[in-house]
């Protein structure tokens, strides 16, 4: 029986090599000239800080461009408030999405129940495995998972078996 494995991963050199881009775009642009911009990775969190909104915005415009650039999907990155930190600054905690959560699984699985589509899952840990007769039922369910409104992770599909 035809099945796949549905996880969520971000490549995290990929990451690495993004924010070391913006980095290089932040310093290169001319309206930042003069300005203190910092953009941080620390494992899981990428760390921005800039002395102002609009400045706030554009650098993460520009980490979310250099995301698309290395083929990294914008549902992986989880910007939270911007908080000011003193000294005039601002700062903004950026969470990166690795694995599927147990509760996002739930939901995942209740989606797919209710698609009427021809398949089965069952929560592994932090991935899903979808299993169906067809491989276009497969392939059918995970595009609705992709495309679903519901589902704020990036989804990509692992070991697909064929009988």
């Amino acid at each position: 029986m035809p099945s796949f494995d549905l996880v969520s991963k971000t490549d995290m050199m990929e990451m690495k090599n993004a924010v070391q881009m913006a980095q290089k775009e932040i310093g290169a642009r001319y309206d930042f000239k003069g300005s203190n911009i910092t953009l941080e990775l620390k494992d899981t969190i990428i760390e921005l800080k800039a002395e102002d909104d609009y400045k706030m915005r554009a650098a993460l415009d520009i980490l979310r461009s250099q995301l698309v650039k290395r083929n990294i999907g914008q549902r992986c990155i989880d910007p939270e408030k911007i908080e000011p930190t003193g000294n005039r600054m601002l700062k903004q905690v950026i969470k990166i999405k690795n694995g599927i959560e147990k509760e996002k699984a739930k939901e995942i699985n209740k989606i797919i129940k209710d698609s009427g589509l021809k398949v089965s899952s069952s929560i592994m840990d932090d991935k899903i495995r979808i299993t169906g007769k067809k491989i276009d039922d497969l392939q059918g369910a995970f595009h609705l998972l992709r495309t679903h409104k519901e589902v704020d992770i990036e989804l990509q599909m692992e070991n697909m078996k064929r009988d």
